[in-house]
């Protein structure tokens, strides 16, 4: 192929790039498809199983063979398709799927073997011998699987997120597109119009057709000007709208800078555009002029480089400048073909003849017409050289030619319509399909997306359809003039497949043939999803796009049915392919999981904290002092401050719930299972939350500050799912209830105060009120002002097993009034202490955690089985007394070693001494354990058979990942002050 005169590219910018290492030139404007085939490529890529040479066929996103690599290092983009590429400086392409090359494929060998790799042959091969599968087969098939390969290394571009809200969301910006966004813009309507091209104008820009006796270009430029300048228009050049979801939400995806030599910024921080943004449109009404999409017909070896789409050579002609090297055939079945042919006559390009199926077809300009005539055949492996034509009679002729452009009809590009599971309808004058009844609401369909494709109907469906979203948004339609234009003919007959020997594509990316369909069809699989998985049939990157329409009509021939009995697949989003890169919308790196931050994480980090992660929190760990050399020496002297002095620690982090309403009572006696209407004011319950079908998920207190005010506090972990499941409870499963839930979790900051002298550092800080064991025992709670009128929350309660209280102030407080306690505690040894400290502590109490509720733990197996309450009903209660929950006898013990310098492992079996090490004979498993200051030793935490029943038993924890065992002793698992009296004081 070669560059000609004219075309809409600006070649007055002359733009170099590489494919596979070789340097070319193209103009601004090019596609990599078009600069390719100007460079006269037409090897663009190899199959996916048969590595057969494969080049452009479309000019489109529908596009399945010109899959390129684009870029190289970090950057490196696989299975991108030329013909969308947009034409850069610089830019380097690397064909793919090939070793050692492109032109010369060791792979294409298996084209040798098509006939044992034809429909459904994984199914079949691999299933014997057995042993063969994990040392054979499945190594073969994963290093020859996939089409690109990733660079494995992190990606360096910085990705957006956004949102958009429209009156009116236009997806397309060819003529029914500009029509309707032109028709809603002048109404006022606040309007959004995102085309996937690099300019607006659609199937306008690649044909000769005339607006206004002008060329479509100058119109469209017009349109664009105006549009642009309207302050309630957003145009969204580069983007593509990649699925429909509920209420009016549209996800897009705009190609920023990826027509940059240096996209996206760097390290991931957008030092200028980013990469890419996803967007998320919320439209009240939206317009679909997404035009339409050619189809093949499949003959004889139809595949070889040089064969194209008709509605595609047409394309690159006009719009690209790019016309085959040499005399062209165009194979059709309707009159659209026909267009191809007069513009190649028109630009000089030797037209060798029009193959017309149909017997009756007419002519339509000066060349050759073979009338009743298909293509049967074709010769060339790397570039087309001849095609067999055979007419009526039977008898076939070879003419030698350089390209063909196969028309067999355009199919509505519909695929969003389908994305709520709508069903398209067959329209027998297209012979397409059409949008159904029941798309998504507020979506229809313009121009050639419904199936009314002629230029002058798709500005006028355009037009109508904005004005009916309009009316139905309440808004006038202006008078908009729209440009003259001409309806060409486009009667079509249905031919779908030539009749023959030898293999004939339908599916070119996955090397599926008409044959495939037919054995298919003979082992069974007439149903269209089992057809589509048994051949691989529209299974990668274009989706069958230009395919699937082809094999349905094939299979209907093959069951007796007709096309729409066959029935289509199911359209899913995405449309094209999405980056996973814009998919985490930037969240990359450090960004991948957003941190949070407690608000005494700035103190924390002065007072030289080591910090962890806790879900998305980001905790103090330890505060280790000058001279501890180890971070054991730092958890033990913060846990032995609490139990000799006083400690504090940032419990912020905590879920933090406030419940509100008159029924706020009745409300939590349903979520918690043990009662909660009747608890006082003023007064703290502890609470368990059990799922729906009986096993406990979370644990935490619950205070009343008033008769309708209570606080919920859940672990950190469940916060997020806590107020989840009781916000769907009070939406969805006692909806006339008097309550209102407001997650106040980032809302107060709160400090545990722990350790013997708490309640003189608590009376420091607090203004006035009484907190004496009398006046605030414990399990009390109320409202307090501290550090001379800051308002706060107070509540006594202990994870430590010491006299505690938990101090609740406004969040931007929390940094402040920590320092605050540190110094009016520092005659009283106050020490900060950090998360290990705090699992020590509460280790050594026997208080549940995480480690303990891990989706198979009872109340009973905590010894907490009263707490369900059997008078009141609450969410999980009847389903925490059926049989293997109710009569469980694993119960949470304390485990110390036999010998001290033994340790205690957490997720260690637990066996009696003696027994064998099986599932059989498994009495249990050690849940937490940790180093503990106080005894001295190793201690854990564990569920045991009967343990209630086991005190002082010695039984052997094993752990047969490590192949180690040590004999512990069962003991309470309140190591510290089992009866309670410290924290009561």
């Amino acid at each position: 192929m070669k560059r000609i005169g004219g075309g809409l590219i600006d070649r007055g910018q002359s733009l170099s790039f590489r494919f596979d290492g070789k340097t070319m030139t193209g103009f601004q404007g090019d596609t990599l498809a078009s600069a390719l085939l100007a460079n006269d490529v037409q090897l663009m890529g190899r199959s996916f199983k048969y590595h057969r040479p494969r080049g452009v066929l479309t000019a489109g996103s529908e596009e399945p063979n010109a899959l390129v690599e684009l870029r190289s290092g970090a950057r490196r983009e696989p299975n991108t398709r030329a013909t969308v590429a947009e034409l850069y400086e610089g830019l380097e392409a690397q064909s793919q799927n090939r070793w050692p090359s492109l032109a010369f494929d060791a792979l294409a060998v298996n084209d040798l073997f098509a006939p044992v790799l034809t429909a459904g042959f994984y199914y079949k091969t691999f299933m014997w011998p057995k042993s063969f599968w994990e040392k054979v087969y499945e190594p073969v098939i994963r290093k020859a699987a996939g089409l690109g390969a990733l660079s494995m290394e992190a990606d360096p571009d910085a990705y957006d997120r956004a949102f958009l809200h429209a009156d009116l969301l236009v997806i397309g910006g060819g003529a029914a597109g500009l029509a309707a966004a032109l028709t809603a813009g002048r109404a006022g309507a606040q309007v959004v119009l995102a085309d996937e091209d690099f300019r607006l104008g659609g199937r306008l820009l690649s044909e000769s057709q005339t607006l206004d006796g002008r060329p479509a270009a100058k119109w469209v430029a017009e349109a664009e000007a105006e549009l642009r300048a309207m302050e309630n228009v957003r145009i969204l050049g580069r983007t593509t709208v990649f699925g429909v979801y509920d209420h009016g939400v549209f996800g897009a995806v705009e190609r920023v800078s990826d027509h940059l030599a240096t996209p996206g910024g760097t390290s991931g921080v957008a030092s200028g555009p980013v990469r890419q943004t996803l967007w998320r449109i919320t439209a009240k009404r939206a317009v679909l002029a997404a035009g339409a999409m050619e189809r093949p017909i499949a003959f004889r070896d139809n595949d070889r480089p040089g064969i194209m789409l008709a509605g595609a050579m047409r394309a690159y002609l006009n719009r690209w400048a790019v016309a085959p090297e040499g005399r062209v055939a165009i194979f059709a079945s309707g009159d659209d073909g026909h267009r191809t042919a007069v513009d190649l006559v028109a630009k000089g390009v030797p037209v060798l003849a029009v193959i017309d199926a149909r017997p009756d077809a007419p002519r339509f300009g000066d060349y050759t017409l073979i009338k009743g005539a298909q293509v049967t055949g074709t010769l060339g492996r790397r570039g087309l050289r001849a095609i067999e034509v055979t007419g009526a009679d039977g008898v076939g002729t070879w003419l030698e030619c350089a390209a063909l452009g196969v028309a067999g009809g355009w199919n509505p590009t519909l695929h969003l319509t389908g994305h709520h599971r709508s069903k398209p309808a067959w329209d027998e004058a297209l012979q397409a399909f059409v949008p159904g009844q029941g798309g998504p609401a507020g979506l229809a369909a313009a121009g050639a997306a419904a199936g009314r494709g002629g230029c002058a109907a798709a500005l006028a469906d355009g037009q109508r359809m904005a004005a009916e979203a309009l009316a139905a948004l309440g808004l006038s339609t202006p008078k908009v003039d729209l440009p003259s234009a001409e309806d060409l003919p486009q009667a079509i007959a249905p031919l779908w497949h030539v009749p023959g020997k030898g293999r004939a594509w339908v599916d070119q990316q996955n090397d599926v043939t008409v044959k495939d369909i037919k054995l298919a069809h003979q082992e069974n699989m007439v149903s269209v999803e089992h057809l589509k998985r048994w051949t691989t049939l529209g299974m990668a990157t274009d989706q069958g796009k230009t395919a699937n329409v082809t094999a349905l009509a094939v299979m209907a021939e093959l069951t007796g049915q007709t096309i729409p009995e066959t029935g289509t697949t199911t359209y899913r989003p995405p449309f094209t392919p999405v980056s996973m890169g814009v998919l985490g919308g930037g969240d990359s790196g450090p960004h991948f999981r957003p941190t949070r931050l407690p608000p005494t994480h700035h103190w924390a980090e002065q007072q030289g904290a080591v910090f962890v992660e806790v879900g998305q929190w980001m905790r103090a760990q330890y505060f280790p002092e000058k001279g501890e050399t180890h971070w054991r020496e730092s958890v033990d002297r913060e846990a032995l401050a609490v139990r000799r002095d006083v400690g504090i620690c940032d419990v912020t982090t905590l879920g933090k719930i406030d419940v509100q309403g008159a029924d706020a009572g009745a409300f939590l006696d349903r979520i918690y299972s043990n009662a909660m209407a009747s608890l006082k004011v003023g007064k703290v319950r502890y609470g368990l939350m059990l799922r729906e079908d009986g096993i406990l998920y979370d644990d935490g207190t619950c205070a009343r500050l008033a008769e309708d005010h209570y606080v919920v506090t859940t672990t950190t972990a469940n916060a997020g799912p806590v107020y989840r499941n009781m916000e769907f409870a009070r939406q969805g499963l006692f909806p006339d209830m008097d309550v209102q839930i407001v997650s106040t979790t980032d809302a107060w900051a709160q400090i545990a105060v722990a350790g013997p002298k708490s309640r003189t550092l608590i009376e420091r800080i607090v203004d006035e009120a009484d907190v004496s064991n009398a006046a605030f025992p414990f399990m009390a709670c109320g409202a307090v002002t501290v550090a001379g009128g800051l308002r706060a929350r107070l509540f006594r309660i202990s994870f430590s097993g010491e006299l505690a209280y938990e101090l609740a102030v406004p969040a931007r407080y929390g940094a402040a009034v920590m320092a605050r306690l540190m110094e009016l505690g520092a005659d009283l040894g106050v020490t900060p202490y950090g998360t290990e400290a705090l699992g020590v502590l509460r280790v050594e109490k026997g208080h549940a955690a995480g480690s303990e509720l891990n989706g198979q733990t009872t109340a009973a197996m905590l010894g907490m089985g009263r707490m369900v309450s059997v008078k009141k009903d609450s969410i999980g209660a009847v389903m925490s007394r059926r049989p293997g929950l109710a009569d469980d006898t694993r119960r949470l013990v304390g485990l110390m070693p036999v010998h001290p310098d033994d340790k205690v492992m957490p997720g260690a079996h637990l066996f009696t001494d003696g027994a064998a090490r099986s599932m059989a004979t498994d009495e249990g498993w050690i849940t937490s354990a940790c180093y503990s200051p106080h005894m001295q030793c190793s201690i854990g935490l564990g569920y045991l058979r009967e343990g209630d029943r086991r005190m002082d038993e010695v039984i052997v924890a094993a752990n047969p990942l490590e192949g180690t065992e040590a004999r512990l002793k069962v003991v309470s698992a309140h190591f510290v002050d089992p009866e309670g009296g410290r924290l009561r004081d």
